[in-house]
C-alpha cells in the first residue's frame, strides 16, 4: 500500500492522476493537490482578445476532472522535503509519500522586468497568458483603429513558443477583417536570433510574418517598460515605441519549489532526466509538464506525451524495477495563422519540424497552412477535456514522435533578414 502524491491539478497533474488510477492497485492512496478549484483551459487564451473564446467556457472545477479515485486537496504547497519524503502545505498537516510526481506549471512573473507592472499595465500593456490579460486585451482591441502593436517575448523559456507568433498572424487578420489592416504597424519583438527556436521552423514562421508585413525585431533582450513614453527599452539601449504592447513576462517555477532546498534550480525549474522524467534530485519524484528543466516545448502536448513514461515509472519503482528512458522529447502544436488556416508542427530531441503528413503518410499536412490544420485547432478544447486530461490515448498518436509520413530530406526555406536595430518611424 502506497501513496502517490501529485502536486498541481493543471493539464499535466490531472492526466497522470487519472492514468494512475487505472494503473495502481486499489490499496494505493492517489491524492492531487492544487492552491484553487478551478482548471483553466490555458489554449483559450489566445482567442479571446479577438472576441473568439468566452472567458467563461474556459475553466471547469478541477476536482470534477478527476477520477473518484483520486482525493482532491485544495491547499497551498509550502515546500517538499525530499529526504523525508513530505509535502507541507500552508494551513494544513503535512503529507508524507512514498512517490511524488510534481506537475506545478510555470507562471508569470510580471515583476521581473522594471517597469512592467506600472501605471500602463492593463491599459496600454498587457499579456494574453492569463484571463484578465486576455480579457483586457479584449477590450482594448475593440476599439482601436491605428496605431503601433508591439507583440514582446521578454525572455525564454515560456508556455508555448508558438503562441506570440500566432497572436501576431491573428492580430493581422483582426484588422484585415476591419479593413484597418494598413493603419496598424505590427512588429513582433524577441530575444531569439530568428522567429523560433528551430532552424527549418523559423525561416518558415519568418517568411509567414514577412508575407503579413509583420516587422521582426530579433536578439532584443527587454530591461524595462517606460509607460511615460510608452516604449520597450533594451539591456542594450535600444527602444521599441508601442501604442499597445502584448508582453510575455519571464517564467518561472512554482514558489514552492524556491523554498524547497535543493528541489528546483534558480527559475524554479526541476532538474530532470530527459528520457525516464526522474528527477535528479530523488529517485521517488517524478516531473512533468513545465516544471521540468528538459529541453522540451513547454506546452500541453509535451505533457500528454510525457504522461505515459512518468506513469510507467511509477510503477516501475514502487516495485524496484529500472525506469524506462522512452521519452524522446516529443512535441506537437496546431500554429493558428489567421484566415481560419494553421499550421501543424510535429518534433522531438533529435529532429527539428519537418514537411510532410501527421500522424501517418496520410494525415494533417506538417509545416503547411491549411484548412484541415485549423479545424484540427478547433476540434482540440474537445479532446483535452474528454481525451487528454482523462488520461485516455489518443489512436495513432503515441507518446514518441512518429517518422511515418516526414520528408525527412528537405529543400531550402527563403530566410527573412530580421531587424536587430530600431528604425525610424
Amino acid at each position: 500500500m502506497s501513496t502517490v502524491i501529485v502536486i498541481g491539478a493543471g493539464t499535466a497533474g490531472t492526466l497522470v492522476a487519472n492514468r494512475l488510477a487505472k494503473q495502481l492497485s486499489p490499496n494505493d492512496t492517489i491524492i492531487a493537490i492544487d492552491q484553487d478549484n478551478s482548471h483553466l483551459y490555458q489554449p483559450g487564451l489566445l482567442f479571446v482578445p479577438f472576441g473568439k473564446a468566452k472567458p467563461s467556457k474556459l475553466t471547469r472545477p478541477r476536482a470534477a476532472q478527476l477520477s473518484r479515485r483520486v482525493t482532491y486537496i485544495q491547499a497551498s504547497v509550502e515546500s517538499i522535503d525530499t529526504k523525508a519524503n513530505t509535502v507541507f502545505l500552508k494551513d494544513r498537516s503535512p503529507i508524507p509519500y512514498d512517490v511524488a510526481v510534481i506537475a506545478s506549471g510555470s507562471r508569470v512573473v510580471t515583476e521581473e522586468t522594471e517597469g512592467l507592472i506600472g501605471e500602463g499595465w492593463l491599459k496600454d500593456a498587457f499579456t494574453f497568458y492569463t484571463l484578465e490579460g486576455a480579457t483586457a486585451l479584449r477590450d482594448r482591441l475593440a476599439n482601436f483603429t491605428s496605431g503601433r502593436i508591439v507583440v514582446n517575448v521578454v525572455d525564454m523559456p515560456i508556455k508555448c513558443p508558438v503562441a506570440p507568433l500566432e497572436f501576431c498572424f491573428l492580430v493581422d487578420a483582426f484588422f484585415s477583417d476591419r479593413s484597418t489592416r494598413d493603419k496598424v504597424k505590427i512588429t513582433y519583438v524577441t530575444p531569439l536570433d530568428g522567429a523560433f527556436t528551430k532552424p527549418v521552423c523559423s525561416s518558415i514562421l519568418g517568411s509567414m510574418l514577412n508575407d503579413r508585413n509583420v516587422e521582426l525585431i530579433t536578439e532584443f533582450n527587454t530591461g524595462s517598460v517606460d509607460y511615460a513614453s510608452n516604449t520597450l527599452v533594451s539591456y542594450d539601449g535600444r527602444t521599441v515605441p508601442f501604442d499597445i504592447a502584448v508582453l510575455i513576462p519571464p517564467h518561472a517555477g512554482a514558489e514552492f519549489i524556491f523554498k524547497s532546498p535543493g528541489l528546483g534550480d534558480e527559475f524554479g525549474f526541476i532538474p530532470t532526466e530527459p528520457k525516464s522524467l526522474v528527477s535528479k534530485v530523488a529517485s521517488n519524484i517524478f516531473v512533468i509538464g513545465d516544471a521540468t528543466d528538459i529541453p522540451a516545448s513547454k506546452a500541453g502536448s509535451v505533457a500528454h506525451f510525457e504522461g505515459e513514461v512518468v506513469c510507467n515509472n511509477v510503477l516501475h519503482y514502487l516495485k524496484s524495477e529500472p525506469f524506462e528512458e522512452t521519452f524522446d522529447g516529443h512535441a506537437n502544436c496546431f500554429i493558428e495563422s489567421g484566415h481560419k488556416k494553421a499550421m501543424l508542427i510535429d518534433f522531438n530531441y533529435e529532429t527539428e519540424p519537418l514537411p510532410g503528413k501527421f500522424p501517418l503518410r496520410i494525415g494533417a499536412p506538417l509545416l503547411k497552412e491549411s484548412r484541415i490544420n485549423h479545424l484540427g485547432k478547433l476540434a482540440f478544447a474537445w479532446v483535452y477535456w474528454h481525451v487528454l486530461l482523462k488520461g485516455r490515448d489518443i489512436p495513432l498518436i503515441g507518446s514518441q514522435m512518429p517518422k511515418s509520413g516526414k520528408q525527412f530530406s528537405t529543400k531550402p526555406v527563403r530566410e527573412v533578414t530580421p531587424t536587430q536595430s530600431q528604425e525610424s518611424h
